[in-house]
């Protein structure tokens, strides 16, 4: 079993304001606009720190250095096994596994140094799994929030 590493993700206060920082000053170049979460095709993301707190559970009243807005993000099809894997080691968990918005199946937890981790399964695996369900393509665009484009190339 090999886990994938995806980008790094930080939350920042004006997701607005960040992506101007990153696209205009930065010339990073945006792959994937969901809102409250912008990804570059640099390999890092950005995050709206009000949403992310939201998904975390974490308070937004923290400092903005505080270790509980950084993550390192990591996607596994075997999602699973490694939860029941990091149960057995008593790993820490910021959460176990939940289905963010879009569907997508994670799971945060603290590495030995209190960084959050996240495991998620590959929006791929999303799309695959949707259609299993029996959603159509423009369901399964819509509920993943990805471009049914992609989700085309995913179910070819």
């Amino acid at each position: 079993m090999k886990i994938k590493y995806v980008c790094p993700l930080i939350a920042v206060k004006d997701i607005n304001k960040s992506r101007y920082f990153y696209e205009n000053v930065l010339k990073q170049e945006v792959e994937i606009d969901h809102g409250e979460n912008v990804a570059f095709k640099g390999g890092f993301a950005i995050h709206d720190i009000e949403h992310f707190q939201n998904l975390t559970g974490k308070s937004i009243n923290k400092k903005v250095d505080s270790k509980d807005f950084i993550e390192l993000y990591f996607e596994l099809d075997e999602i699973e096994v490694m939860e029941t894997k990091l149960k057995s080691l008593d790993v820490e968990f910021v959460h176990e596994m939940r289905e963010q918005p879009w569907g997508q199946r994670v799971m945060r937890f603290y590495d030995p140094d209190k960084y959050i981790i996240e495991i998620g399964e590959p929006l791929e695996y999303v799309i695959k799994r949707f259609a299993a369900l029996g959603l159509s393509l423009e369901e399964i665009s819509e509920r993943s929030s990805m471009p049914i484009e992609f989700v085309k190339i995913v179910l070819e």
